[in-house]
């Protein structure tokens, strides 16, 4: 220590160990934000006895910290679940989900229309520890019970598909894998713990009918404002929930504490913010829907749209959620069009910004290339060119005139 007196040194040790404890009882909207890696045992005895398996107390920050353990109870609260455990992102869900359940030998099955990181990661790592995929029609429960097998271990579900937003019969899909003993894994993104209770499908509160998982993306409508990467894993089964924590507890997976604080200060809005995302998605899909370059408008609540009559079942005005939907859909854009006019169309919005990820604030398009992501035919969808929009929290005028005016410069008559 030299340069440093003997003053100097005892100042900064008495600075790293100083023991005021602020008076208990602090009381305010927001809960506080506890970060930590290391966690301090008052002896020996409370580390050999503390268990980090259970939110009884705390060992370590990747275990959990007040913060992260008041997160996870709250998202329990709005899925409906019992247990959660925290991911630092919506496809970290998706792999934990796997790599807990799934060995080698073993088959998972996901729908023709499924997220493509989670289809990347069954072509990829999963094939590679001798884990088997198959692909489903998500709208016909029939092709899904044909390609349930003895090896089948994981089906996952999504409602509704991702990019061409097909509503499956959800509480059909369950049915069958239940009856196969085959664990049912929904990505719940979509519905946020809003649209409908995942793991009490038939609304009437008796649990009887439900998915064993919800996986979801913290990322969009929870955190709300596009800043923050996390996901979830929620169940209701202990021993499944174990098998997930101790996953991913070895893959030694985490979220930062101010992550977690934000994803909190945003839930108590998130009914308001979903409820205003879809009242104004609803408004701009029907305009868009006399619009003529547009051949088709993929909206699970729109008549029409692939699998609505599931969407009305189970998300419609007879259960509490009152017909729910997320901001969230997707347009065919006429074949006649080449890409390049979709590509300026797209380029030409003001309000609308191109990126990935949704359930912000900001509205934004994405252009997607449907021959590269689906290997089945789906006769159900028109030919031409696919538009995916999120409506954010802007004026529905202003973004009615910012689509007119790209769409009358992009795809003018010729």
């Amino acid at each position: 220590m030299a340069g440093m007196n003997h003053t100097d040194a005892d100042l900064i040790t008495r600075i790293v160990h100083h023991d005021y404890i602020p008076p208990a009882g602090f009381a305010a909207l927001q809960p506080g934000v506890y970060k930590a890696s290391t966690v301090i045992f008052p002896n020996v005895a409370a580390l050999r006895t503390r268990e980090w398996k259970d939110k009884s107390s705390y060992t370590y920050g990747l275990h959990g910290t007040p913060t992260t353990f008041t997160l996870e109870e709250r998202l329990c609260m709005l899925e409906g679940g019992l247990q959660c455990v925290l991911q630092p992102s919506g496809l970290a869900a998706i792999a934990n989900v796997a790599l807990a359940l799934l060995e080698t030998g073993d088959e998972v099955l996901l729908p023709d229309n499924v997220y493509g990181p989670s289809q990347a990661l069954a072509n990829g790592e999963l094939a590679r520890f001798g884990i088997r995929h198959g692909l489903y029609d998500p709208l016909d429960k029939a092709d899904l019970a044909a390609r349930i097998t003895p090896a089948t271990r994981l089906v996952w579900l999504e409602a509704p598909g991702s990019v061409t937003m097909e509503f499956p019969d959800l509480c059909g899909q369950v049915r069958i894998c239940r009856a196969r003993g085959v664990v049912t894994a929904l990505d719940n993104t979509w519905g946020a713990g809003l649209a409908f209770a995942p793991f009490d499908l038939t609304g009437d509160g008796s649990r009887s009918l439900g998915v064993d998982i919800s996986a979801h993306a913290l990322t969009k409508f929870p955190s709300g404002n596009g800043d923050v990467l996390m996901g979830s894993v929620i169940t209701r089964d202990p021993e499944l929930h174990m098998k997930i924590k101790l996953t991913h507890m070895r893959l030694g997976l985490g979220v930062a504490g101010n992550d977690a604080e934000a994803v909190l200060r945003a839930l108590p809005s998130i009914g308001l913010r979903y409820r205003a995302h879809d009242a104004a998605a609803r408004q701009l899909a029907l305009w868009l829907q006399q619009q003529p370059a547009i051949a088709q408008v993929l909206h699970p609540a729109l008549a029409g749209s692939p699998g609505h009559a599931h969407w009305q079942a189970l998300c419609g005005a007879d259960t509490a959620a009152r017909g729910a939907a997320a901001g969230l859909f997707s347009v065919i854009i006429d074949a006649r069009y080449t890409q390049s006019q979709v590509d300026a169309f797209c380029d030409g919005l003001r309000l609308f910004k191109i990126g990935y990820s949704w359930g912000g604030p900001m509205s934004l398009v994405m252009p997607y290339h449907l021959a590269s992501m689906r290997l089945r035919p789906a006769p159900h969808l028109k030919p031409g060119t696919l538009v995916r929009f999120f409506i954010g929290l802007e004026a529905v005028p202003d973004l009615q005139q910012d689509l007119q005016q790209a769409l009358e410069r992009s795809f003018a008559a010729d």
